[in-house]
């Protein structure tokens, strides 16, 4: 029984961290280049390869709750939750 729950908790965080990390990911794919520079935080490509790496991390089970996927999380939690505000503050929050 407790094999049932534990897995389902971590089918659970896969999941949640998955969906998480890809959001990251494909928000970062469609913010405007100009507005990262604008921020005057790390450039696009090295945001997209942040949380592309993240995402990789996501939707792979077994990396999770691991080193790997945590720090994914990490960084994907930076990016949506450090540099998102700001940019959407910058370009006014609209997709360009």
């Amino acid at each position: 029984m407790f094999d049932a729950v534990q897995n389902l908790v971590i089918l659970a965080l896969w999941v949640l961290f998955g969906g998480v990390k890809i959001w990251a990911f494909v928000d970062c794919l469609r913010r405007p280049t100009q507005a990262f520079t604008a921020v005057g935080r790390l450039t696009k490509p090295v945001w997209l390869l942040i949380t592309g790496a993240a995402a990789l991390t996501g939707l792979l089970p077994g990396l999770t709750i691991g080193l790997l996927g945590i720090a994914g999380l990490v960084g994907a939690m930076v990016y949506l939750f450090g540099i998102r505000p700001r940019i959407i503050e910058i370009t006014g929050g609209g997709y360009r």
